[in-house]
């Protein structure tokens, strides 16, 4: 019978080769992820480049005070839930829609071709899709155009504290809803098509079809795809943030890491800008951990 240790060195002799296959992936996770953490330090000193992160005096937790202490630092982290949770609501709500509303396709031609379009703007860059967009909502751009034939004054959709927060979810929305409802068609293809037949036998038209049906057969999905996009409500999108925003809708549009951008790269205040990331890691990984949690104890899908 082998021992604990015999079966350990027969599983290295057989598996070896797995694990020398993945070896250059480890060590480039290890170089680009991992080492780069050592810069962590910066948030709790005074960093200066010259003096380096041995140099630079250790100051505690005085850059975390600090932030606090910042009379708009409340606003930014309420612009980024807000358009976080905004972005989450309706990036789950409308590839639903369309992918409920494509599957009662019944043209197959017509269909793929529906798909293929809407695709598309997800493999566009944010430097494209925001340049188009930026030229389009303009004053003098066409939807203002177009808006003006019934009698509208123009609208500043990027330049007013009002109207900025719709239209960066509406324009992330529409970039994105063709891409997140591939999961949703996935599910919807596995739904057992002998419940439809049933469901007409007892005199279902369309629509109950997929109240009592559909919608059922997709929940599972729903749930998880929601749960797990809870991770990510610290994410607000800073590359349609940063070509989209402009210093007159800060109030509104300015979130964590637009800030963390302005202030580190921009300002040069390295170490103010490692504490707010360093904060937004931290919380950012709990709420992964706790939606992960949540995902295995209402929809029994488990990652580890």
């Amino acid at each position: 019978m082998k021992t604990a240790k015999g079966k350990t060195r027969w599983n290295l002799r057989m598996t070896w080769p797995l694990y020398f296959m993945i070896a250059p992936a480890v060590v480039i996770v290890f170089i680009f992820n991992y080492m780069p953490m050592y810069g962590m330090i910066i948030a709790f000193q005074n960093y200066q480049p010259t003096k380096g992160f041995i140099g630079s005096p250790l100051v505690g937790l005085a850059w975390f005070k600090y932030i606090f202490a910042m009379p708009d630092f409340i606003q930014i982290i309420q612009n980024t839930f807000i358009i976080a949770i905004m972005k989450i609501a309706f990036g789950q709500l409308v590839p639903i829609m369309f992918a409920l509303l494509l599957n009662e396709i019944r043209a197959v031609f017509f269909k793929r071709a529906v798909q293929t379009m809407v695709y598309l703007p997800h493999f566009l860059s944010w430097v494209i899709v925001g340049t188009i967009f930026i030229d389009i909502l303009s004053t003098k751009g066409v939807l203002n155009q177009f808006l003006g034939i019934f009698g509208v004054q123009p609208i500043f959709f990027l330049g007013s504290n009002q109207h900025f927060r719709a239209t960066v979810v509406a324009v992330d929305v529409w970039k994105g809803f063709g891409w997140n409802s591939i999961i949703y068609l996935a599910a919807l293809m596995g739904i057992n098509m002998d419940l439809y037949e049933a469901a007409q036998i007892d005199g279902a038209n369309r629509l109950r079809k997929v109240l009592h049906v559909t919608l059922p057969g997709i929940l599972p999905t729903i749930i998880l795809l929601s749960t797990l996009a809870l991770g990510n409500v610290l994410n607000a999108g800073f590359e349609q943030i940063l070509m989209m925003y402009n210093p007159a809708v800060y109030r509104t549009g300015d979130i964590l890491d637009t800030f963390v951008y302005r202030s580190g790269l921009l300002e040069t205040q390295f170490s103010l800008a490692s504490a707010v990331g360093m904060m937004k890691s931290v919380c950012g990984c709990l709420m992964v951990v706790f939606s992960y949690w949540l995902v295995a104890r209402f929809s029994d899908y488990r990652v580890f």
